[in-house]
């Protein structure tokens, strides 16, 4: 393999981080900047919104542009937008930055596959995304983790300091590494893209994503006041991340199994049933230390097992009602988990606002059962159809 795609395995580590240790922080920079959680909660409602609405208008936008002039100004923007986020005078401006961040986060996994598929022969392109991709996972075992540490030892601003440093390095080894000569297909315009929200079967699958995730990000986004109040020191809110992080890695590999043995939907109808449950249980388990971080780890192995299945649900059904725009439909269910996420942060600042930190689990898992409903339903829309349970389907990257 190619020492690129180091460059792009470091970009997607410094950005995969930069999404998910704002949650860990959410205290510490709600009583810095004196602003309530819901509000804080924002920041991570408003990037996640950035990361959805970049991925598919700024790609069409800067379709035309070579792909490592466009990978140099991404990963230039990121760092840009963490070292405003260290500086920023008040909320507003910490606001301003996470969307800045959340532009380029949104175009660079539009493109990176490409970008990597692009750095090898053709046999060895799934490998390569794979390479990049786990760049996200080691950010969501290491990265957060480390990050929250930082943020909690020595402020918040530094954890953004440091992660502007890794968008410095990833710009800096995609200068050296990233070769100039890179052939790529224009993405699909705004108007193709259009076409595919124009299937009720693939918006079906993306109100699926999106309600499922938001379901677990309504308690996610608040899960280190939640632990603050079930007596959690600042100090083991890190290591409760850690957990998570492994358990996540560990279940995107399960839910991609499972999903091959029995099938996406009947995959998916499990994982959103076990997600509904842990965190219905969270509700009990919270005030009890271990019994919450057990109850962590179940619900990281289940947060994310339902990404391989969603992503190759919404690619057959691309296959069968799109076939001329399979990966605009792929990219697509990625800006719905971001918008699940940014429904999510803010709902949960509802909840939060009007009746407690505590009442978030639950209420996730109310939404959650939404999204197994939705599974129900397409997978009834399968059988009258006549559509296989399984089916041959080409590899696809995790959504995020």
């Amino acid at each position: 393999m190619p020492i690129a795609l180091l460059a792009l395995t470091i970009s997607a580590f410094a950005i995969g981080t930069t999404e998910f240790v704002i949650v860990g922080l959410l205290p510490t920079v709600a009583a810095d900047l004196q602003v309530s959680l819901p509000s804080a909660g924002l920041l991570v409602s408003l990037y996640a919104l950035g990361v959805a609405i970049g991925a598919p208008v700024l790609t069409a936008l800067t379709g035309k542009l070579p792909r490592k002039t466009l990978l140099l100004a991404l990963m230039a923007l990121f760092t840009l937008g963490n070292l405003l986020a260290w500086q920023a005078p008040g909320y507003n401006s910490l606001v301003a930055a996470r969307i800045l961040t959340g532009l380029a986060h949104g175009v660079f996994f539009s493109i990176g596959s490409t970008i990597a598929t692009g750095l090898v022969p053709k046999e060895k392109a799934a490998s390569a995304i794979a390479i990049m991709f786990t760049g996200l996972t080691v950010a969501l075992v290491t990265g957060v983790p480390l990050g929250t540490f930082i943020g909690q030892h020595f402020g918040w601003r530094e954890t953004f300091l440091a992660v502007s440093a890794l968008g410095a390095i990833a710009f800096a080894t995609s200068l050296l590494f990233i070769p100039r000569s890179i052939k790529h297909t224009p993405p699909a315009s705004l108007a193709q893209q259009f076409k595919v929200l124009a299937q009720p079967r693939l918006l079906l699958v993306y109100a699926t994503t999106a309600v499922g995730y938001g379901g677990s990000f309504i308690p996610f986004t608040f899960l280190a006041p939640i632990l603050q109040q079930s007596g959690f020191g600042a100090s083991a809110i890190g290591w409760v991340m850690l957990v998570y992080g492994v358990s996540v890695a560990a279940g995107n590999i399960w839910g991609g199994k499972l999903a091959d043995r029995k099938g996406p939907i009947a995959a998916l109808k499990i994982i959103f049933a076990l997600l509904a449950a842990v965190l219905l249980v969270f509700n009990f388990t919270a005030p009890h230390p271990y019994l919450a971080v057990a109850t962590v780890l179940l619900w990281g192995a289940v947060a994310f097992g339902n990404v391989p299945g969603l992503q190759v649900y919404v690619v057959r059904q691309a296959e069968r009602h799109t076939p001329q725009a399979v990966d605009v439909a792929s990219g697509l269910n990625i800006a719905a988990f971001n918008l699940g996420i940014a429904f999510a942060a803010w709902a949960g600042g509802l909840v939060v606002t009007h009746l407690g930190v505590m009442h978030t689990p639950w209420i996730g898992a109310l939404v959650v059962l939404g999204a197994l409903a939705l599974t129900y339903w397409s997978g009834r829309l399968d059988d009258r159809e006549g559509v296989p349970a399984r089916a041959a389907t080409p590899g696809t990257a995790p959504a995020h």
